[in-house]
């Protein structure tokens, strides 16, 4: 990274917290850090909920050095953020810690990154105003607890804010281009260097195998007609990751209670390698909606990374990726059938070889490089070393 390059500042307003499960936001920001030097900003939440060390005020700001070029700030915020007047209030809290982090480092402001519908922009004097467009949020309002009257205004308001708007997907990109601007795709990647080494498989599982493997968030998002087709055939079902209370219900319960089901929470990251290599294969079982449609799931390229087969409903996220190596299926007993044809070839190293290398294609350091000469950042030269992401399993 050159120098001057270093010397500019990325400023980059995430969707989730930097302990939150890792999506596009925190992975995207961790290896745009080659690039400049990116202040990592995370949403308001309540002052209640973010650690003394992290809190930041005006005229004692306090970011975290996370690496080299990678900063946090946890701006904080009143109790009940998502409520109306609470969330006007602490947007414009935001807004003003974030301006004095700024002024205490220094450097100049090369780009805005905003990766929400939030009021992020015009706060840095920044020469770049970039939309990170990471999800369909104009059908999603439900999903994310906000009104839709609320959401379609603060589309209108992003897209008149923004110089430029990067999307995950091409269902979110037309979204965007139905504003009137030009938008560049960078898909979702995989951290596939944390799954090129061995891994021990995993000891608290408690399911006989073989394993299929859902990791993530467990959400509305998720088909159980799915889940149940699979545990049906017998094979176990292993569920990693924070259970959202959109998802409970007797249904789940009922999925839950069979011998061959186990949800065994959340896992940080950094062992997320340790169960992919105790599973055969992963799922992603995901329910047919505008939303889902729209996403560019992370999941099934992990399971790629891990040299593991992956069966995915059929959205077009998946379609996108071009390769048979992700069995695609329409119905339940499709997908289930899918999983149980994946069970012949689940110790066939040349498949191992050839899922990891197509994973490999689809790193997030390279789509980071897009992403970086994208905004204008020199993306040439040798990529220094980032720290992985502390955090807990992604989406």
């Amino acid at each position: 990274m050159r120098r001057s390059d270093s010397e500019r500042l990325v400023v980059f307003w995430a969707a989730s917290s930097w302990d939150a499960p890792p999506g596009s936001d925190v992975h995207m920001a961790t290896h745009l850090a080659k690039y400049a030097t990116v202040l990592f900003v995370d949403p308001p939440t309540s002052w209640l909920r973010v650690p003394r060390p992290r809190r930041a005020r005006p005229g004692r700001v306090e970011p975290v050095r996370l690496g080299p070029n990678l900063l946090r700030l946890s701006p904080g915020a009143p109790p009940g953020v998502s409520r109306p007047v609470v969330r006007e209030t602490a947007t414009w809290w935001s807004r003003r810690v974030v301006a004095h982090a700024v002024r205490r480092l220094g450097l100049p402001v090369h780009a805005v990154v905003v990766a929400s519908l939030d009021h992020r922009f015009g706060v840095c004097d920044e020469e770049r105003r970039v939309l990170y467009a990471t999800d369909d949020y104009l059908s999603a309002a439900d999903l994310m607890g906000l009104s839709a009257r609320w959401v379609h205004h603060r589309a209108r308001a992003q897209a008149a804010a923004a110089t430029q708007v990067v999307a995950v997907s091409e269902p979110v990109a037309a979204t965007w281009r139905e504003f009137g601007l030009t938008v560049a795709t960078i898909p979702n990647g995989c951290d596939a260097e944390a799954f090129a080494a061995p891994a021990t498989p995993a000891d608290d599982i408690g399911l006989p195998g073989p394993v299929a493997v859902v990791v993530g968030q467990l959400s509305e998002r998720i088909d159980l007609a799915y889940l149940e087709a699979t545990a049906a055939t017998g094979v176990s079902v292993l569920l990693i990751g924070p259970l959202l209370a959109s998802l409970r219900g007797p249904r789940l319960d009922a999925l839950l209670a069979r011998d061959n089901v186990n949800w065994i929470g959340s896992r940080p990251f950094a062992e997320l390698p340790r169960y992919l290599a105790s599973a055969t294969v992963g799922l992603t079982p995901y329910a047919d909606t505008p939303f889902n449609r729209a996403s560019f799931p992370l999941k099934t390229l992990e399971y790629l990374a891990a040299g593991i087969p992956a069966v995915a409903t059929d959205l077009p996220g998946v379609r996108a990726l071009g390769t048979n190596l992700v069995a695609v299926a329409e119905s339940p007993r499709e997908f289930a059938e899918a999983v149980s044809r994946t069970l012949t070839d689940r110790d066939d190293p040349t498949l191992r070889t050839v899922r990891r290398a197509f994973a490999s294609a689809h790193d997030w350091r390279l789509r980071a490089k897009d992403f970086a000469r994208e905004i204008g950042l020199d993306s040439g030269g040798p990529e220094p070393a980032v720290p992985s992401p502390p955090v807990s399993v992604a989406e």
